[in-house]
Formats: structure tokens, sequence, C-alpha cells
């Protein structure tokens, strides 16, 4: 498959990573979310990241402008009838993805695959909605997208050998590495991960240390480029939280259970660097 023009769905943190780095690989990207100042503000985010790699002469000012340009901002899933393909990259939530889903199947152009960025969620699930299973795929990329090598590729019980090979080029073609995993809650990244985070918070929860201790200790001790607090925060509270969800309810297992001290500071707002504040406080 031929994939010249794609269609970023959600233009957040993921969704804004995403498109740039499609664009830097000389797609077509057409960036869309439901308003249009959403979109403007992850397009201001990609102009200042590509700007901090003009100055670093990464790239030049007028590759900078070529990127740019091949972004096309979008307010309609009725804009993917003319694309290639798409990626979803909403928020982690599946009635909200569901519902992305069930309005692309009809508008987008049979043989167009379908992925979802998802970082937990059943890919199963989600292609259920669709009339196309066999052209639903979990497309998993890591935080900052810009940055971080790995794909993690999540074959739904439907999804078809084509499918994956497919997207396994795509990936390779943005400058990933793909690695292909099989549709389990948390998949192997956030099944790993996220877990981990808990434990910490729990560290602080139980009065065991503070957060800069617990960071110190996982920095210097286990060679982590950064503490899981600090991660946790860079990743989002509520994000976190609702991985924990999805693996507690996947595998009825009291180990994935959030801990309540993350369930309040979700509910107090306190959602790491995105919202000013978690376990520590951004300006």
């Amino acid at each position: 498959m031929d994939i010249k023009k794609i269609m970023v769905v959600g233009a957040g943190q993921m969704g804004g990573g995403i498109a740039q780095v499609a664009a830097q690989t000389g797609l077509q990207v057409v960036l869309n979310d439901i308003k249009s100042e959403f979109v403007e503000r992850g397009l201001g985010v990609i102009t200042r990241n590509l700007a901090r790699s003009v100055e670093k002469e990464r790239i030049g000012a007028e590759e900078k402008e070529a990127v740019l340009a091949r972004i096309t901002p979008s307010t309609s899933l009725e804009d993917a009838a003319g694309v290639d393909f798409v990626v979803e990259a909403a928020s982690e939530n599946m009635a909200i993805k569901t519902e992305i889903f069930r309005k692309l199947d009809e508008v987008a152009p049979a043989g167009v695959i379908l992925a979802t960025n998802t970082s937990s969620l059943p890919i199963t699930e989600v292609a259920a909605v669709t009339k196309r299973p066999r052209q639903v795929i979990g497309m998993h990329f890591m935080n900052p997208v810009p940055v971080m090598p790995l794909v993690e590729i999540i074959r739904g019980i439907a999804t078809s050998d084509e499918v994956c090979r497919t997207v396994d080029e795509l990936a390779r073609r943005m400058g990933k590495t793909p690695v292909e995993v099989n549709d389990f809650p948390g998949f192997i990244s956030n099944r790993v991960l996220m877990p981990m985070i808990n434990e910490a918070i729990y560290c602080v929860y139980e009065g065991v240390a503070e957060p800069e201790a617990v960071d110190q200790v996982m920095k210097l001790g286990m060679n982590h480029p950064m503490g899981p607090l600090v991660l946790a925060d860079f990743i989002g509270l509520d994000t976190c939280m609702a991985i924990m969800e999805v693996l507690y309810e996947g595998f009825a297992d009291s180990k994935y259970r959030p801990c309540p001290l993350l369930r309040k500071m979700v509910k107090a707002g306190w959602l790491g660097k995105k919202s000013g504040k978690g376990f520590y406080e951004y300006a």
C-alpha cells in the first residue's frame, strides 16, 4: 500500500508529535481535533520544536517551513475521506475512541487502515465497532514522539498479516523501531512500566520516602534516565490512573490496583506537568 497522506486524530502531546514526525518524513498530514484552538495549539508546539531544531542546526530553516507546509489543520473527521491512513491519538477513553472509529469507518475509503495510538485499551474492542476489523491495529508511539524510537504494533484478534506488514513498514519509514505484540491489557510497555510507577507512588503514600528520594534511588541505583515520579508527572497522572484501571479490570489482580494517593491527586486536578502540579511543581 502506497501511503502518501495520513490523518492524525488528536492534536495533543502525542498526536502533535506523530504529525511532526510524519511530516518530517515527507508525508502529507491532516492534523485533526474537535476545536480549531486545539489544532492551533498543537501546530504551535510543532513549530516551537522545529525552531529549536533549527537553532541547534539539526535542520535548516527551509526544511522547517517545508515540514509545516505538509501539515493541514482539520476539525472534521469527514476529512478522512481524502487520506490513505488514519492514526487516532485522542484521550485514553474507550467511549471516545469507539465513537471516533465508528465515524472514521463511515468516511474513510475502503482499504484505509485505521490505527489507534492507545497505550493500554483493547484493539479488538475498538475494531469491533467498525465494519473493517481486519484493518484496525494498534500503533503505540512513545512520548515524546520525535525523540523516542519505539512503536508498539498491536495486533487485534482480527487484524490481517498484510495490515501488520504495512504498519511495520510505515513505522520504519518514520524512523521508528516497530515491535509487534499481541492484544493484552497494557501490551508490554505499560504492563511493565505502570506497576513500577504505581509502586513508587505507594512508597510516597506509605511514608517510605519523599518523591525526590524515590526518584534519586531509581536514577542512581537502577540507571533510569529519570525517576518514576517525574516520569508520571510527564505522562500525566490521569493517564497513569486510566492505564492502571485498564490493567486492574483486565487482569482482575490486586497488584494492579491504583494507589489511593494517585486517585486523590487526579481528583484534585494535580495531573503533573500539564496542570502545573503533580509530585513536583512546574512553572
